[in-house]
C-alpha cells in the first residue's frame, strides 16, 4: 500500500485515531510519519522497542576460558545479538539456540507448544485434554507397575487419537 500522503513511498506505519466516536486511519511512509510528527511511538519512553523486547531475554552467560561462541550457521548471530538487539536473527537461530530460547518464550508465551485456533471447550480441545490426562494416569500406572491399568489406558488413548485423526482428516 502507498503513503497516503505523498503517494510515492511504500506505508510503514498505520496510524488509527478516535476522537469523539469517530474513527480516522492514516497509512504512511516513514518520511511523512516523521515529518507529521509519528516518528516513534516509543521514543517518548526513553528506551525503544527493540530494547523492550530484549528485556525478555536473559544475557547469556560466557565462561572466562571459553574462546568460542555459538554462532548461527546461517546469520552468523550469536546469542548475545539476540540479547542486545532484541530480535531473532533468522529462522535457524531457534533451532540453533534452542535451549537458551525455551524459557524466554515460555515467560513470553505461557507455553512453548502451540495449541492452534481452537475454541477451548469444543470437542477437540476436549478430546485433547482428555487424551493428556490419560497420558499422565499412564505414566503413573507404568511408575506403580500397574500394567494392566496401564494396558487399558494405553488402548484408550490410541482409540481417542484414532478418532481425533478422523475428525481433523
Amino acid at each position: 500500500m502507498l503513503c497516503q500522503n505523498c503517494k510515492k513511498h511504500e506505508a510503514t506505519t498505520h496510524i488509527k485515531r478516535i476522537v469523539n466516536g469517530e474513527s480516522t486511519e492514516a497509512h504512511l511512509c516513514a518520511d511523512c510519519a516523521k515529518s507529521l510528527g509519528y516518528a516513534d511511538a516509543f521514543s517518548d519512553f526513553g528506551f525503544g522497542f527493540s530494547d523492550m523486547l530484549s528485556s525478555f531475554f536473559a544475557p547469556a552467560a560466557v565462561g572466562a576460558l571459553s574462546n568460542s561462541v555459538l554462532r548461527c550457521d546461517k546469520c552468523g548471530c550469536t546469542f548475545n545479538d539476540i540479547v542486545k538487539s532484541g530480535k531473532i536473527g533468522c529462522s535457524d537461530c531457534y533451532g540453533t539456540f534452542y535451549d537458551k530460547l525455551l524459557p524466554s518464550i515460555e515467560r513470553i508465551h505461557g507455553r512453548t507448544r502451540h495449541e492452534g485456533k481452537i475454541a477451548n471447550g469444543s470437542p477437540v480441545q476436549q478430546a485433547r485434554g482428555r487424551i493428556e490426562e490419560l497420558r499422565e494416569q499412564l505414566q503413573n500406572a507404568v511408575n506403580l507397575q500397574d500394567y494392566e491399568t496401564a494396558a487399558t489406558l494405553r488402548d484408550e488413548i490410541k482409540a481417542l487419537e484414532k478418532e481425533e485423526g478422523k475428525n481433523n482428516g
